[in-house]
């Protein structure tokens, strides 16, 4: 495999708490791998037996250079062709608010994975509540950071939200992180106000 990556991206704030969940010689597979920067450090720092799941081609394409094996499609169809319990972790990172259907998915991962790592930007942040409050349009920031029309984002949800989808679930949440938009490390009791994003990891 590549010491690094074909075309090296600014690291993703959540990728280090992801891994951090994740022992070494793990199973895992990544939905929405993108162009596999995850898994590449996972193989080699953790020596992980990795996989991957991603949509777009050009991302496929990326990944496979970068020693990555990918499935090019999308991620329920993907999941589809794995038996129960395939995986030591299955991580969906930043691509639940993408998703048509996140119940279905979050079943899905947890029927092939022993545990699943989610993270997600959290609608509730204040900057988010602000924009929408004083300029009446759809917030845009560094989490957010789409036009309305152009958006891929179909089920934004606040951390409020997604416990709540896990107690309608009855998934346990066995560890949280929730990062400021700076990347430090927030209590509970601020995540909801003033965490851009939230890291879950969830067994069923």
């Amino acid at each position: 495999m590549p010491t690094a990556l074909r075309h090296r991206a600014r690291r993703r704030p959540d990728y280090a708490m992801i891994a951090s969940f994740i022992a070494p010689g793990s199973r895992v597979l990544d939905l929405g791998c993108g162009d596999g920067q995850l898994l590449v450090e996972l193989s080699q720092q953790k020596g992980c037996q990795v996989r991957g799941i991603e949509i777009n081609a050009r991302f496929v394409a990326e990944a496979i250079h970068n020693g990555i094996p990918v499935y090019n499609g999308d991620m329920l169809e993907g999941m589809g062709h794995y038996r129960d319990h395939s995986f030591d972790v299955v991580v969906l990172s930043q691509t639940l608010q993408q998703t048509l259907d996140p119940q279905a998915v979050l079943r899905e991962m947890l029927r092939i994975g022993e545990r699943a790592i989610v993270s997600f930007p959290n609608f509730g942040l204040f900057k988010t509540r602000l924009q929408l409050l004083f300029s009446g349009r759809m917030p845009r920031h560094e989490f957010l950071p789409y036009t309305w029309y152009e958006t891929p984002n179909v089920h934004l949800c606040t951390v409020k939200d997604f416990y709540d989808l896990c107690s309608d679930m009855d998934l346990e949440v066995t560890r949280e992180v929730f990062l400021s938009p700076s990347g430090k490390r927030l209590p509970h009791r601020l995540a909801n106000l003033f965490a851009g994003l939230a890291i879950f990891e969830l067994q069923s």
